[in-house]
């Protein structure tokens, strides 16, 4: 049986700066040192199961995908759960660092109220604490 993702790779313009967007406003746990061509993340300090990548370069088997050359991977999208008491904080953290917050959202099918903000790389990140 599946146990859930267990990383998501990003492509990236410049590791570094975007390794410090994760880390120091998104909130997210650095697992390794950040190089030039990768930075890895926990994105939950206890369930050290899900992990964030950052990456400059090429991929594995980039030469089969399906999309013509310059457009091989696009933006994407990723929900982050947040515990519901330490909403207030990592939405404070993001507009202390300028960036801009959509919603919120609310989704009755899952009993949730959603935020969304853009990485440095266009990617479209959602911060979902459920109402548990």
């Amino acid at each position: 049986m599946h146990k859930g993702i267990s990383e998501i790779v990003l492509i990236v313009e410049d590791v570094k700066k975007s390794a410090d967007f994760y880390k120091d406003v998104v909130g997210l746990y650095l697992q390794t040192e950040i190089a030039n061509e990768w930075a890895w993340f926990w994105t939950c300090e206890k369930e050290k199961s899900s992990r964030l990548a950052l990456h400059k370069g090429k991929l594995l088997f980039e030469e089969h995908s399906p999309f013509p050359k310059g457009e091989r991977w696009g933006s994407v999208h990723f929900a982050i759960e947040v515990n519901r008491l330490n909403l207030e904080s990592v939405l404070s953290k993001l507009k202390n660092s300028n960036v801009k917050i959509y919603g919120p959202i609310e989704f009755e099918w899952m009993n949730a109220i959603s935020y969304y903000f853009y990485d440095l790389d266009g990617n479209l990140v959602e911060y979902w604490p459920p109402n548990k």
